[in-house]
């Protein structure tokens, strides 16, 4: 049997946070994401299009064991590299945490690294052979 494929990517990501409600308007707010669906006062899920993120309010009872965390960031893609620049101004001037400043990867790639309010690592990205790839689809 062939592998099958996997059709749409990886367009789903589940976090656990600590503050819900600070992390909501980070993503919608600053990001511009919307609320998909909201099934109680514990949980929303979050869409930019054609990707769902789930926000689940963590247990706030103990310390969070950061050593134990295993995602190393979540990242958004935008069209074109002077976006990744535009988006850290946006961010910058709005008090958002940075982990690093814009960069241009050896791929070709632009970046940087800044934090949501709970600590997870954000990527911005702009990556030319995705890009080409959602061209293709006629999603850009």
């Amino acid at each position: 049997m062939n592998r099958p494929p996997l059709g749409y990517g990886m367009r789903h990501v589940a976090l656990f946070v600590r503050d819900l409600p600070a992390c909501e308007r980070f993503y919608v707010e600053l990001l511009g994401m919307e609320v998909q669906w909201r099934p109680d006062d514990q949980n929303v899920y979050l869409t930019s299009g054609g990707d769902n993120l789930a926000l689940h309010q963590a247990s706030t009872d103990h310390a969070r064991d950061e050593a134990a965390q295993r995602l190393d960031h979540i990242g958004f893609f935008v069209s074109a590299a002077s976006d990744v620049d535009d988006w850290f101004a946006w961010l910058t001037s709005r008090g958002v945490p940075m982990r690093t400043e814009p960069r241009t990867h050896r791929d070709g790639a632009r970046s940087f690294y800044c934090y949501d309010p709970d600590g997870t690592h954000l990527q911005i990205i702009h990556h030319p052979p995705v890009n080409a790839w959602e061209d293709l689809r006629g999603i850009a």
